[in-house]
């Protein structure tokens, strides 16, 4: 989720479509020390939103590897405004943080102190080196496979053999990854950004096609591929704990809700929820808050809804063993 300081409220293009920006900065880090960004304990920091499903995905992979004493974190101010994501004391904005890295007021200057030139969106997370003081990655789909496998010499033992990627699972991630994020990850901001009924039409109907296939897979599935949580589940998550109290109104997808029309959906969601530390992951308040605060083009009054979606802590979902 991102800004680029004039036309904030412009998400949409000419012909009323979405288009998500390509990620600029695609470092990557390895393992290996002789690499242009090795792994070390300490020398990287991420810049994350709890309203931002894509920066979500980092948290989560963070918290479920044990890298919250390597990785640090600062977390913006939920509100996007027309400087983009700013940071806030925890005594203003309970949750958010000031940057102790940068002393960046916005993410913005983050990006400029990487970039100077810098003239695209300025987007969450941001994985920032700071020996190199620089952006190593700001692509989440990048970081998390970083935070998957990089960083295991760091880590107590009993993270070290955890992975979310597994090798004999990776063709069959990639290929779900590609449809959810087509038309559920990203399908929910072509919907809700959608200027036209056309572009509307074009985007709502494959969604729920797609929830529709999804909730087939969980109807003989644990998770998205058998018994074992990955990188598939992690990546869906994040949109679907803010589908009902977020997607289904403020972006009009609404042919159904997870709570009421998708069972075996609701029951991954709870199981996946109920996972130990995940549920430090979920901040509904600045998620909420984010969505109908920020997107004035589409909620001019900043009214935030009561509901918050079905309720995650029960019924409990029992993994059968640990799925990961």
């Amino acid at each position: 989720m991102s800004t680029a300081g004039a036309g904030i409220t412009k998400w949409h293009s000419e012909d009323g479509e979405f288009r998500r920006q390509v990620s600029s900065f695609r470092g990557n880090v390895e393992a290996d020390p002789s690499s242009e960004f090795p792994a070390e304990s300490g020398r990287y920091h991420l810049y994350v939103s709890y309203a931002c499903p894509w920066a979500h995905r980092t948290l989560i992979v963070r918290k479920l590897k044990g890298l919250e004493d390597v990785i640090s974190i600062s977390v913006v101010h939920y509100l996007l405004g027309p400087n983009g994501w700013g940071f806030a004391s925890p005594d203003e904005v309970p949750g958010a943080t000031l940057d102790a890295v940068n002393g960046a007021k916005y993410i913005r200057e983050v990006y400029f102190k990487a970039e100077p030139e810098y003239a695209a969106r300025f987007t969450v997370p941001v994985l920032w080196d700071k020996k190199k003081n620089t952006i190593v990655s700001n692509e989440s789909s990048e970081i998390i496979r970083m935070l998957n496998t990089a960083f295991d010499e760091f880590v107590q033992p009993e993270y070290r053999a955890i992975t979310f990627y597994p090798e004999g699972l990776r063709g069959k991630i990639d290929e779900i990854n590609e449809w959810i994020y087509d038309t559920v990850n990203n399908g929910v901001y072509k919907t809700g950004f959608a200027s036209t009924q056309d572009a509307y039409e074009k985007h709502c109907v494959p969604l729920f096609q797609s929830l529709d296939r999804i909730e087939n897979i969980l109807a003989e599935n644990e998770f998205l591929l058998g018994t074992r949580l990955t990188e598939a589940d992690i990546r869906l998550f994040t949109t679907i704990v803010r589908f009902d109290p977020v997607y289904h109104g403020h972006f009009k997808c609404n042919i159904k809700q997870i709570a009421t029309g998708y069972p075996n959906i609701l029951r991954w969601t709870r199981e996946v929820y109920q996972l130990p530390g995940i549920k430090d992951t979920v901040n509904m308040e600045h998620i909420k808050k984010h969505y109908y605060m920020s997107h004035t083009q589409i909620n001019p009054n900043q009214v935030v809804p009561l509901n918050n979606g079905p309720d995650l802590d029960a019924p409990l979902v029992k993994s059968a063993s640990r799925p990961y």
